[in-house]
């Protein structure tokens, strides 16, 4: 017999007996399984998640335009704050005003300055209600910076938002509930107890950075401040520059510009913030950094609880198997031999685990993809992380019960009773 047929034969073997040992001690071996399978799990749907999340992430980023960025009132921070100017003087930051905007919206190196104010409102239609739905207020040039699409209906225009019309759209959610299967275009609902009539039906991509798949209204921004009487103090900016303008210099001249409209001295600090994609991507991945480390915490703990169980079920085997092994040394088996099939006893253990995990992983983010707005898929890197730790997770576990069997003297062996 060749070589290779040797090796496999001995694999094919190892596999068997560590099958037949799964079957023998099924509490023991399910115990290791389930470790390993926790482990394995974790990396699975943790990584499939965060994989969706970057997609959805980045689709938003790419719709807004590589080069937009944002002008808010605070920075994006994750420091203490005890109210005080030494550790968030940010708070007192003056808000985006109008002449602001407008004097934004003339200078020459921008294609687009949008406003967008946030609220929330109950919203009737007839007898089905809305209690708090997400209401999003905006300047009429929103759609330059937004992905989504209206059909049927149309945008509101400039003069309605300047003469503050009572004019709404619905995303698909809020028609739904509002309308159910009728054509909302032309229909006159109440928010806040506000005649509004809906002039159009807006369609978007639901992501994580959009706040899911929940009902939604936009309106002028003008609308929501008068009828309403939401405080603008809030209020954001997404800003776009001309083609030819790189969004460094277009941030300069905002900054510039702002700074002078709110006649702060060189030597004092900007009283409002400049947020740019790149900045965004800083803070997000700030974020889902403590989520990885989470996964591998846990996914730790997995393995090792595997493996502890891969020490103790290949103990077990090897103390029952003495003679068998002092059996085969007696025929010729070398240590190298009997150290090799152990560890695939071992390696199939954790094997089964991961089986196990991927398996009830890919359940688990097919069902976070088609029931939440996180696109989840398994990367193939995650399947690969995941296989390779259960080996590696069997070798090193079942390297002592190996180890101890691959010793044994065959003499004392073949007289172990």
């Amino acid at each position: 017999m060749s070589t290779a047929s040797t090796r496999l034969y001995a694999l094919a073997e190892g596999v068997r007996i560590a099958l037949d040992a799964i079957r023998a001690n099924k509490v023991r071996a399910g115990l290791t399984i389930l470790g390993v399978a926790v482990g394995v799990f974790v990396v699975v749907v943790m990584s499939a998640a965060i994989h969706g999340i970057n997609m959805s992430v980045a689709r938003d980023f790419e719709s807004a335009g590589p080069t937009t960025f944002y002008v808010t009132r605070f920075p994006i921070t994750f420091e203490a704050c005890d109210g005080s100017d030494e550790t968030c003087s940010w708070l007192r930051n003056p808000p985006i005003r109008d002449h602001e905007i407008q004097a934004l919206g003339r200078l020459g190196t921008l294609k687009s300055v949008a406003a967008r104010l946030d609220w929330s409102g109950s919203a009737k239609y007839k007898d089905r209600a809305l209690s708090s739905a997400p209401i999003e207020a905006y300047t009429p040039n929103w759609i330059d910076v937004d992905g989504g699409d209206i059909f049927p209906g149309r945008s509101f225009t400039a003069g309605e938002n300047t003469t503050a019309a009572r004019v709404v759209l619905l995303n698909d959610k809020a028609a739904e509930r509002l309308f159910g299967e009728s054509d909302p275009v032309g229909k006159v609902l109440t928010i806040n107890n506000t005649p509004f009539t809906v002039i159009g039906l807006y369609h978007y991509k639901a992501s994580f950075l959009t706040g899911g798949d929940r009902p939604k209204i936009i309106m002028p921004i003008e609308s929501l401040r008068r009828h309403l009487n939401v405080p603008a103090r809030d209020l954001g900016l997404a800003v776009t520059p001309r083609k030819d303008v790189t969004r460094d210099e277009a941030v300069d001249e905002v900054t510039v510009s702002l700074r002078a409209l709110r006649g702060l001295r060189p030597a004092q600090e900007s009283n409002f913030a400049i947020i740019t994609q790149d900045k965004l991507f800083e803070t997000y991945n700030k974020i889902f950094g403590m989520f990885f480390l989470v996964m591998i915490a846990l996914s730790a703990v997995g393995l090792l609880v595997g493996g502890v169980g891969v020490v103790a079920i290949m103990m077990i085997s090897v103390t029952e198997r003495t003679r068998e092994i002092g059996v085969r040394k007696a025929l010729g088996a070398t240590r190298r031999t009997i150290l090799f099939q152990f560890l695939m006893e071992a390696v199939t253990l954790t094997g089964v685990g991961a089986m196990a995990g991927l398996l009830v992983g890919w359940i688990v983010s097919t069902l976070i993809r088609l029931g939440t707005p996180i696109e989840a898929s398994i990367p193939p890197w995650a399947v690969i992380v995941a296989v390779v730790a259960s080996v590696v997770t069997g070798v090193l576990f079942g390297m002592l019960p190996a180890a101890r069997a691959a010793k044994l003297d065959p003499v004392a062996a073949l007289r172990y009773e």
